[in-house]
């Protein structure tokens, strides 16, 4: 298949990364530093917010397959893409101030329907990288499209709005606002591409969708990457902790978290090229191992270890592209021809998303360790072990399941 197809069907991704990074990490502080929401407030609206987001995900898989099995897909994802623009600028620009109930509210309600829009359209974009094609190659190389879109979307949100806030000469909303509307922009252009440029997506049209079983090899994709996705999620929660009270160096995260991201997307073509020869599962278990081999270094980084700690941003983000890559194409592999993918993705997405949460346990750890955040050496090791050591063995053991329930099955004789 050729590349144009290929990129169109992935510009997606860049809009859809650009959304999610601002809402999961400068919200909050918009809201209880910039407009006056009071801390408590704002964590418990966070947190209700999260849980809605994870546990939706399954049913809107559902729904998304009921959707185009009656050629109504189209629609939903404009309608999608329209709650999402509107409803992140919403999110920065709230007609209300102060620690009230209405702001509160506000945020309650343009968080809902800002991850229930991102959730529609993430999951049918990868259903839809699922079911275009049967082969290999191309599976990858699609994967490898949507996902070097997705980081460049991390990127731009990292520095973008950062930017705009200390550059340019309006006030802080009217920046968010201004990101906002490139963001809206870039979803138009993404959906065109996706909808009238990308390979299409073959669909069963008047045909119910059959009831949601999980086949043995989907299910023995699950618990792995959970894991992994575990494993990822715990350095990402303690990075800016780790560089600032570890390292020492607050001042260079943004460099560190580009190296990183960047790294990841230089990895993409590698991992790709890797799955086609050895299999996507084999490329996949390759990467944790390297992840795992250089990650574990940073147990005896200290004050200053720059260079030390770049190299493993370097080599940890490559390992990251096999991270984002590789397990939704053995998920489409694994899924039946006649089953419809989007129930599936569903599933997929809410294990993420579990993961997210369930790494947000590693500060209330860290705090029993003895770690306060912005005191240098506080809690002894334990920084450094809850950062590199306990992902570590995360990884392994999702190495482990994935060997045993994946890669040993693919080379017993059928």
């Amino acid at each position: 298949m050729k590349t144009l197809p290929l990129a169109a069907y992935g510009f997606l991704g860049m809009p859809l990364a650009m959304v999610a990074l601002p809402v999961y990490v400068q919200a909050p502080a918009w809201y209880a530093g910039h407009l006056g929401l009071a801390l408590p407030v704002t964590g418990f609206v966070l947190f209700a917010a999260r849980i809605f987001d994870t546990v939706q995900d399954p049913w809107l898989g559902r729904m998304i397959d009921v959707m185009a099995r009656k050629t109504a897909l189209g629609l939903a994802l404009w309608l999608a893409a329209i709650v999402l623009a509107l409803a992140f600028t919403g999110l920065w620009l709230p007609p209300i101030a102060g620690s009230t109930p209405a702001l509160a509210g506000w945020l309650a309600l343009m968080l809902a329907l800002i991850y229930s829009a991102h959730s529609v359209l993430n999951i049918t974009l990868l259903a839809w990288g699922a079911r275009m094609t049967p082969d290999l190659p191309t599976l990858t190389r699609a994967a490898a499209w949507r996902e070097a879109s997705g980081l460049a979307g991390v990127v731009l949100a990292s520095v973008l709005p950062v930017w705009l806030m200390t550059a340019a000469p309006w006030p802080p909303a009217q920046s968010m606002a201004v990101f906002a509307g490139g963001f809206a922009l870039l979803l138009i252009m993404g959906l065109i591409l996706l909808l009238h440029f990308a390979p299409l997506w073959p669909i069963r049209a008047g045909v119910p969708p059959a009831r949601v079983r999980a086949s043995p090899a989907v299910r023995r994709l699950w618990l792995p990457y959970l894991v992994n996705a575990l494993s990822i999620a715990i350095p990402a929660t303690l990075a800016l902790f780790f560089i600032a009270d570890r390292i020492l160096k607050p001042q260079w995260a943004g460099l560190f978290l580009a190296v990183y991201f960047l790294s990841g997307a230089a990895g993409l073509p590698v991992w790709t090229r890797l799955a086609q020869r050895i299999g996507p599962a084999r490329a996949w278990g390759c990467s944790m191992v390297l992840a795992t081999s250089t990650f574990v270094w940073t147990i005896f980084l200290g004050a200053g270890d720059v260079l030390a700690y770049g190299a493993v941003c370097l080599l940890a983000g490559l390992a990251l592209g096999a991270d984002l890559a590789l397990p939704p194409v053995l998920l489409a592999r694994a899924i039946p021809p006649d089953a419809d993918p989007a129930a599936h993705y569903g599933v997929w997405s809410l294990l993420a998303k579990l993961a997210t949460a369930i790494s947000g346990l590693a500060l209330p750890l860290l705090a029993w360790l003895g770690y306060r955040p912005g005191v240098a050496g506080s809690g002894g090791s334990a920084l450094g072990l809850v950062y590199g050591a306990l992902p570590g063995v995360l990884k392994l053991l999702a190495f482990a399941i994935l060997y045993f329930q994946v890669i040993a099955k693919e080379e017993q004789p059928a």
